[in-house]
């Protein structure tokens, strides 16, 4: 039997710790940015389990703006006040989207938990076993009494399938997630940043509804929070959404 040269014997020992080194690193930033999740998920007073940790990973890596698929939408009008933008008229077309309701005692709690359970569906827990792709916002429907002083604590946290999924959108693991096909829908939308809240939110629909010059067109209890960034980022940045009445 011929005998394995010093060359080879080094180079397939060399490969095999250059494959552990990697592993190592892969291992560590999975720690890294699980204890980074982990940490802001305290001051939501919500658990991030272990098991977040490879889509926590997976996410990270395929979140540069270049793989992240805006939803499409048809500009109808945009207002402006002295050269700043105080909202925009937008159709949104008819679309499937995978829903999750939640209803924990705070806004915070309901939105973190809520997009765990669609990062794991987005990242190889579907029938497809792939990985789908970054669509945003990530939008959450909200519910407000009829006087729109307060919120309800139940929301719905909802991702839009990506264009090539519309047709045949992959079969959630989680029985909690639910495909759904929204209508065509005209939307009246305004930007702002940071957290979002009951109290920042119940701020912006009032500003919204004193802004727009018949907001009695909208529905008056059912609003849309709109995130561009994930709820681990501190510096966000959302949109209000009123929708017009069909």
């Amino acid at each position: 039997m011929a005998e394995e040269s010093p060359d080879s014997a080094y180079h397939s020992h060399g490969s095999s710790l250059e494959e552990e080194a990697a592993e190592r690193m892969e291992d560590e930033e999975q720690e890294r940015l699980l204890s980074y999740w982990q940490s802001v998920g305290r001051g939501h007073q919500v658990d991030v389990p272990r098991d977040m940790a490879e889509p926590i990973q997976q996410l990270t890596r395929n979140n540069s703006p270049q793989e992240r698929q805006t939803i499409p939408f048809t500009l109808i009008q945009r207002k402006e006040k002295l050269g700043d933008l105080l909202y925009e008229k937008r159709q949104y077309g008819k679309a499937k989207w995978a829903c999750i309701k939640m209803k924990e005692k705070q806004y915070e709690q309901s939105i973190c938990l809520g997009f765990m359970k669609l990062m794991r569906y987005i990242c190889e827990q579907n029938s497809s076993g792939l990985y789908l792709g970054i669509t945003i916002p990530i939008v959450t429907i909200v519910h407000t009494n009829e006087s729109q002083s307060e919120m309800t604590q139940s929301v719905t946290v909802a991702y839009y399938l990506p264009e090539v999924l519309q047709d045949q959108p992959p079969h959630p693991f989680d029985s909690d997630i639910i495909i759904e096909e929204w209508p065509s829908t005209i939307v009246y939308s305004r930007s702002f940043r940071g957290i979002t809240n009951e109290d920042s939110i119940m701020r912006e629909i009032n500003l919204l509804a004193e802004i727009l010059e018949s907001p009695e067109l909208c529905l008056q209890d059912t609003f849309i929070i709109a995130g561009y960034t994930n709820p681990a980022a501190a510096n966000r940045h959302n949109e209000i959404w009123f929708l017009q009445r069909p």
